[in-house]
């Protein structure tokens, strides 16, 4: 069974906050060796929720719930500590985020070789293909 901890920002404690970055560094910056603004802004904002799971006290996943002003519903920085992968965890998460978000619209920008895995979590295609920092993504959305 997984754990699954939810907080916005300011309940986070700083070293989780740290954890949760590191990993979102670790995997979308190091390892995918794309250089880009990874702390956007975005995780300060009044309707951001993070979404983690630990295994052995460490962050092993996390996922970001996102609403815009308007109102649209998103998720993102789905990353999972590359010890962890294949364990559903970030499965455990994506549900959780679309659990917490309730009915109705929830958009993803997924990386393109991740299109059958978010399908699986009901998600379809939006939008042509487009490139984001030099790696191909796809708009995806859950109705």
């Amino acid at each position: 069974m997984v754990t699954i901890h939810a907080a916005r920002l300011d309940d986070l404690s700083p070293r989780v906050l740290h954890d949760l970055l590191r990993l979102r560094v670790d995997v979308f910056v190091v390892e995918q060796q794309c250089a880009y603004p990874e702390i956007d802004g975005r995780d300060t904002e009044t309707g951001t929720v993070h979404l983690w799971t630990e295994v052995d006290g460490e962050v092993a996943a996390t996922v970001r719930i996102l609403v815009d002003h308007d109102g649209t519903r998103h998720l993102g920085r789905v990353a999972t500590h590359r010890d962890h992968r294949g364990a559903g965890y970030a499965a455990a998460l994506v549900r959780e985020g679309l659990s917490r978000l309730g009915p109705g619209p929830v958009h993803i920008g997924a990386q393109a070789h991740l299109e059958q895995w978010y399908a699986r979590l009901g998600f379809r295609r939006s939008g042509p293909d487009y490139l984001e920092d030099g790696i191909p993504h796809l708009p995806m959305v859950r109705d």
